[in-house]
C-alpha cells in the first residue's frame, strides 16, 4: 500500500530537478540585489523598514543590505549568512562573497543541465578554490618588517576600502584616520577602545581622530569646569534617594513634623553616601544613573566634578580606557580601583558641549568625530569606516597584502584555467567553470562603471598570460592600469576569506536535492 500523504496538510515538498532550481534561482536573485554595489562606482540603496516611524537607511554596505531583508528563499538566507560572517570576520569583501557565490551557482546550473553530477562539480570546485588559493599565496607581498613600507601598505589598504564607500571623496583624510586610530591598538583587534561619535553639521571633512576619550554629556552647574590629574570613580548606583518616594511607600504620621524628620533621615543616609564617595580621594564622579541636586550640590561643595546619567556603553568604555573598575558599593575604599586622567574638560562640537578625557591610562583609546551634513550620511560613514578599521586592524596581524581592482581575481582565474587544462574528466568542466565565476568579479567592476566589460577583460587576460603583470581595472580613466602605480591594495585575509566562503556556500546549495516546506502553525493545534 503506498503513503498517499507523508506530511501535514500545508506542508510543502520539492524534489530534484525543482528543488535545484528553486535554490539556484533565489541564490542568484540574491546575488544580482547586491551586485550593483560592488566596486567604486557602485551605488547604493535605500532601505526602507516598515516598523514604527518607517525608518530610512541609505547604505552601499552588501553585509548592511541582506540584514535587512526578509527572505523566504532558504538559499538565498545561506548566501545572507556567509555575509554577515564575512562582515563579522573581516569587516570587508561583504558584497564580493555573494556575487562570487552567485557567479558560482550560475556556472553549476549550466553544468547541471549538461548532465554533469552535482558531486563531481563540487569536487572540480574544490580542487580549483585550492589552486586559487595557492595561486594568492605564491603573488602576496609582506612589509612587516619595514615599518614605513607597512604604514603605506595600510594606507593603500584602507583608501582601497574606502574608495568604493560615501567616503570615497576625502578617502585620504579618512584612511589616514583609520590608520592612527589601529596603529595604536598596537596589533590588538578589540575595537572598543576606538570609539566614534556622530556629530550632524558641518561636511565630511571636518571629522578628527582625538586622542583619549569624549564622553557626550554637559557637566553640571556650579562644578569644575577643568580638572587636572583626574581620579575617576565610574560608578553605577542610585543617587537619588534623599527625597521620600510618594508612590510605593506607605507611611502612616501623626503629624508634618514627622513627616519632615523622616526626610531628614533620607537626607542624612545620602549625604553619608557621598562622604563615603569623596573619602575615596576621587576629584570626578561619573555615575550611570541619575544624581540628583541635593547630592550634587554636596559634589559641587567638594569640588567634585559629577557626571551622571553616562549611557553603558559610555561607561564601559570609560572604566576600560582610564584603567578603572566599575563600582556600585563604597564601603571599602582601598578595593576599588580608582580611573586615572591628566585632564578633563569641556569641548564645544558644533552646537554641543561634550566633556574630553586626554591623557588617559589605555594610551592606545582614541574617538574619532564623525561630522556630516545628516543622520543618514553620518551612519553610511560610520558604516564605512567601520569597515576599515576591521580590515586594517586584522591586517595588522596577517600583514600579507595583494593588489586589489580585479588583479587578484585575474591570477586565480589564470592559474585554475591551467589546472582545468591539465585534469582529465568531467571536472576539468567544473574547474574551468570555477575560473569563469571568479573573472565575473572585475566584470562586475567594469560593469558597474559602465565600462565595456568584455573589452577590458579580453585585454587584462592578455596582460596577464606575461610575466609579473600588476595589469587590473582603473574605473577612474575607464581603461587597465597598474595596480601598483595606482596603489591599489587589498588585505590577503579578506580575499582568502571571499574565495573559501563563497566556494564552501556554493557547495552547500549545490547538494540540495529536496526542499520541505512545514505546515504553518494553526492556532487549534495548541488544545
Amino acid at each position: 500500500m503506498a503513503i498517499d500523504n507523508l506530511f501535514k496538510d500545508d506542508a510543502t515538498e520539492e524534489k530534484g530537478e525543482r528543488a535545484r532550481m528553486a535554490s539556484f534561482i533565489g541564490a542568484m536573485a540574491i546575488a544580482d540585489l547586491v551586485k550593483t554595489t560592488l566596486g567604486p562606482k557602485g551605488m547604493d540603496k535605500i532601505l526602507q523598514s516598515t516598523g514604527r516611524g518607517r525608518s530610512v537607511t541609505v547604505t552601499n554596505d552588501g553585509a548592511t543590505i541582506l540584514k535587512s531583508l526578509h527572505i523566504d528563499n532558504p538559499a538565498a538566507k545561506v548566501l545572507v549568512d556567509i555575509s554577515k560572517v564575512q562582515d563579522d570576520e573581516v569587516g570587508d569583501g561583504t558584497t564580493s562573497v555573494v556575487v562570487l557565490a552567485g557567479e558560482l551557482l550560475r556556472e553549476a546550473e549550466k553544468l547541471v543541465a549538461a548532465k554533469i553530477h552535482p558531486m563531481t562539480i563540487i569536487s572540480g570546485y574544490r580542487m580549483a578554490a585550492e589552486c586559487a588559493r595557492n595561486a594568492l599565496l605564491q603573488k602576496v607581498m609582506d612589509n612587516k618588517e619595514d615599518a614605513e613600507k607597512f604604514k603605506l601598505d595600510l594606507m593603500k589598504i584602507a583608501m582601497t576600502t574606502l574608495s568604493s564607500k560615501i567616503l570615497s571623496q576625502d578617502k585620504e583624510h579618512f584612511a589616514k584616520l583609520a590608520v592612527d586610530a589601529v596603529m595604536r591598538l598596537k596589533g590588538s583587534t578589540n575595537l572598543e577602545s576606538i570609539q566614534i561619535i556622530k556629530k550632524p553639521g558641518g561636511s565630511l571633512k571636518d571629522s578628527f581622530l582625538d586622542e583619549g576619550f569624549i564622553l557626550d554629556k554637559k557637566i553640571g552647574i556650579g562644578q569644575p569646569k577643568r580638572i587636572e590629574n583626574a581620579k575617576i570613580l565610574v560608578a553605577n548606583t542610585a543617587m537619588d534617594t534623599d527625597k521620600v518616594k510618594i508612590y510605593g511607600a506607605r507611611v502612616r504620621v501623626d503629624s508634618m513634623s514627622r513627616v519632615a524628620q523622616i526626610e531628614g533621615a533620607e537626607k542624612e543616609k545620602m549625604r553619608e553616601k557621598v562622604q563615603k564617595i569623596i573619602g575615596h580621594g576621587i576629584n570626578c564622579f561619573v555615575n550611570r544613573q541619575l544624581i540628583y541636586n541635593f547630592p550634587e550640590e554636596l559634589f559641587a561643595d567638594a569640588g567634585v566634578l559629577a557626571i551622571e546619567h553616562a549611557d553603558f556603553d559610555g561607561i564601559e568604555r570609560l572604566a576600560l580606557v582610564t584603567g578603572g573598575e566599575i563600582a556600585s558599593t563604597f564601603d571599602n575604599p582601598e578595593s576599588v580601583k580608582l580611573g586615572h586622567c591628566k585632564l578633563i574638560e569641556e569641548i564645544m562640537i558644533g552646537e554641543d558641549k561634550l566633556i574630553h578625557f586626554s591623557g588617559v591610562e589605555m594610551g592606545q583609546a582614541c574617538t574619532i568625530v564623525l561630522r556630516g551634513a545628516s543622520f543618514h550620511v553620518l551612519d553610511e560613514a560610520e558604516r564605512s569606516l567601520h569597515d576599515a578599521l576591521c580590515v586594517l586592524s586584522q591586517t595588522v596581524i596577517d600583514s600579507r597584502v595583494l593588489l586589489g581592482g580585479g588583479w587578484p581575481e585575474m591570477v586565480m582565474a589564470k592559474e585554475v584555467d591551467e589546472l582545468a587544462r591539465k585534469t582529465p574528466g568531467k571536472k576539468s568542466h567544473a574547474i574551468e567553470a570555477f575560473s569563469r565565476a571568479l573573472i565575473s568579479i572585475p566584470t562586475t567592476i567594469a560593469d558597474n562603471a559602465g565600462l565595456d566589460s568584455a573589452e577590458l577583460i579580453a585585454q587584462l587576460r592578455a596582460e596577464h598570460h606575461k610575466e609579473e603583470s600588476h595589469a587590473g581595472i582603473d574605473v577612474i580613466s575607464g581603461s587597465v592600469g597598474d595596480m601598483a602605480e595606482l596603489g591599489i591594495s587589498e588585505a590577503f585575509k579578506v580575499k582568502q576569506a571571499v574565495l573559501l566562503s563563497a566556494t564552501e556556500a556554493a557547495e552547500m546549495i549545490l547538494r540540495v536535492d529536496e526542499i520541505i516546506t512545514c505546515a504553518p502553525r494553526r492556532r487549534e493545534d495548541r488544545m
